[in-house]
């Protein structure tokens, strides 16, 4: 008697990243205390918290700039599952964006915006004089930037670019390798509120393109619907976790930001405002 056949194991992925008991020091100061989350690939997460409180720390932990202090054991960080990457064949999985882009990138002369999106082949700020840029790295830039609203910004000089369209090149320089996940750091910072609008309605529709996103910030005004996980810092360890709705309250922000703060809800969105909690 043939017997039907057995439905095959699901495939196990690899969280986006895990954390388990880091610890960096900066200076005098431990940054981060013991710090263990993890975050798995596809729950768009949003990290929360003052400024200080070890967010930006974080997120070079997981960009490879920053290394916990070493222990016995298992690797106190691991990316996509592995304690070890290259970082260019990290970036092929992982984007980026930080300010600090913006100053490098802007920093280099007479660099087009289309050539700026390409060197996010190479994770650099030029094309290595060795390498070539091929054609359908030439099309992948530009599909990129359209996918971004920024076109039209193609042959203009990466220097002249206000803060939101820089933030909109930056954004097609991390997807030239459509990857599975962008982080994003404090990415409307300089903005205006119209242009940040249009951001947050940029990040929307990259989520719902089933591209991972991690936002750190300290503005809950930023954290889109599509965003279903709030972690909330405080002296460089977790004190809230959770969804938006238990984790975006008055008592948490009052305690995690050391002051009265009051929250709103409009539909999807909140909002918070110094004042008697």
């Amino acid at each position: 008697m043939n017997l039907p056949a057995s439905p095959p194991l699901p495939t196990m992925v690899a969280p986006l990243f895990e954390l388990d008991r880091a610890t960096v020091v900066r200076g005098p100061s431990r940054v981060l205390r013991d710090l263990s989350l993890t975050i798995p690939l596809g729950q768009h997460t949003a990290i929360l918290g003052p400024n200080g409180c070890g967010k930006s720390t974080l997120i070079k932990l997981i960009n490879r700039e920053l290394y916990p202090l070493a222990r016995e054991g298992d690797a106190p960080v691991k990316v996509f599952g592995l304690r070890r990457w290259n970082v260019s064949e990290l970036r092929n999985r992982l984007g980026v964006v930080t300010s600090d882009l913006t100053h490098d990138l802007q920093q280099m002369p007479f660099l087009r915006v289309e050539d700026a999106v390409v060197t996010g082949f190479f994770s650099s700020f030029v094309v290595p004089p060795h390498r070539e840029v091929g054609a359908d790295m030439r099309e992948r830039a530009r599909k990129a930037l359209a996918d971004v609203r920024a076109t039209a910004l193609a042959d203009r000089q990466v220097a002249e670019l206000s803060t939101g369209e820089m933030r909109r090149v930056l954004i097609a320089r991390a997807l030239v390798h459509e990857p599975e996940a962008l982080l994003l750091d404090e990415p409307t910072a300089g903005l205006d509120l119209v242009a940040r609008q249009h951001f947050l309605g940029l990040m929307r529709g990259l989520a719902q393109r089933g591209i991972t996103l991690v936002l750190v910030t300290h503005h809950i005004e930023e954290i889109i619907p599509e965003i279903d996980r709030v972690l909330l810092l405080r002296d460089g360890t977790v004190y809230a976790d959770g969804d938006r709705a238990a984790t975006l309250t008055e008592t948490h922000l009052s305690h995690a930001f050391g002051g009265p703060v009051q929250v709103r809800r409009d539909g999807d969105y909140y909002g918070a405002f110094p004042g008697h909690a």
